[in-house]
């Protein structure tokens, strides 16, 4: 038997046995929507969620700060990465409540507030989700509702600094630049 022949059957570790679970149990979603903070904390809300953590995506900057995304400078959104067990939940189910947590039709903004990296948009990891999602602005377009939401392909997501994980959590409030509103 030749090296990579023996390699083959190795025995996994328990770590890699975890791992290659996980990703068979689990999905993940992107979204941005306004400030990550009260968008993170409806997701969270959704059974099935694993986790939501705060992050930075869709920019031309590697390993993005705070500070730098917020100058404008980054070209960053941002975004919330969602992990879901498949078995629980579904994209279309974490992407309505997406569309119902902020508004889809403030462009560069979401409430108080204003910048470039507070556009909304979804950034899909495969067709099937971009085809979920184009469907639900197409509803909601039919609807009346002009949305600006933009459907982009998933890029690198940079996860936030620790002092933005779980931030309503930690600050004992809720969200005051989003809320739920029934859009579907």
């Amino acid at each position: 038997m030749r090296k990579n022949e023996i390699m083959q059957f190795r025995q996994l570790t328990p770590e890699e046995e975890r791992v290659i679970l996980h990703k068979e149990k689990t999905d993940t979603a992107i979204v941005a929507g306004g400030c990550f903070w009260g968008v993170e904390y409806y997701m969270k809300k959704i059974k099935g969620v694993v986790s939501a953590e705060v992050g930075y995506t869709g920019g031309h900057t590697e390993n993005p700060t705070y500070e730098e995304v917020c100058s404008g400078k980054t070209g960053h959104l941002e975004a919330i990465r969602i992990i879901y067990h498949k078995h629980e939940t579904d994209f279309e189910t974490i992407a309505r409540m997406f569309f119902e947590v902020h508004d889809p039709t403030q462009w560069n903004r979401q409430g108080p507030d204003v910048g470039d990296q507070y556009r909304s948009a979804v950034f899909y990891q495969n067709e099937e989700q971009r085809q979920i999602t184009e469907k639900l602005i197409a509803l909601l377009k039919e609807k009346g509702f002009r949305i600006v939401t933009q459907v982009l392909p998933a890029a690198t997501f940079w996860k936030a600094e620790t002092y933005h994980q779980n931030y309503y959590e930690k600050e004992g409030s809720t969200p005051y630049c989003h809320g739920y509103v029934r859009r579907f």
